[in-house]
């Protein structure tokens, strides 16, 4: 039995879903998980966990600074660990951008950091417009309509492909 650490960064929600997904599936194959927002993360003793997750959300291009300086700063005892970085974006939605090779995102983030995370995966995020503020849900469908994604702002659309986080979750069990 291994202690996982899953931290994580969230604009809407989704990406915290997904690790709480993540984390039964790993703690189905009889391993521990504790799920830490990265807002909370300096409060954790990385050391005590076996193995470490980072999932981190895009809002208008970009991941949250705060996974990038988290990363930055706990760089030698990330690497020190099995670990797994994913992103959730909903660029991934198209199949061509479903995987951590070319999904474009990921990409431009994993040449921004000197962290190279040993497992990588990227998941389709949510379109959810009613709960989007009102610049929000301009620039979102603005972007939807120049990648040719949904744009009625009355759209909920949830992207993820569950069983693929259920892989991900199960591959990393056996990490």
């Amino acid at each position: 039995m291994a202690k996982f650490l899953i931290v994580y960064s969230t604009t809407d929600g989704q990406t915290r879903k997904i690790c709480h997904r993540l984390q039964q599936v790993v703690e189905q194959q009889g391993h521990q998980v504790a799920m830490v927002p990265v807002e909370d993360a300096d409060r954790i003793d990385l050391a005590s966990f076996d193995k470490i997750i980072i999932g981190a959300s895009i809002r208008y291009g970009k991941h949250s600074p705060l996974i990038t300086r988290f990363i930055e700063k706990n760089r030698p005892i990330l690497e020190s660990k099995p670990n797994a970085f994913f992103s959730v974006n909903v660029v991934a939605r198209k199949p061509e951008k479903s995987i951590p090779e070319q999904n474009p995102y990921l990409q431009k983030f994993l040449r921004r950091i000197s962290w190279k995370p040993r497992e990588l995966a990227v998941f389709a995020g949510k379109i959810d417009y009613p709960s989007y503020t009102p610049l929000d849900r301009f620039m979102i469908r603005l972007i939807m309509w120049m990648t040719k994604g949904p744009t009625d702002p009355k759209t909920v659309i949830e992207f993820t492909d569950w069983e693929k986080v259920e892989q991900f979750g199960r591959r990393m069990g056996k990490v």
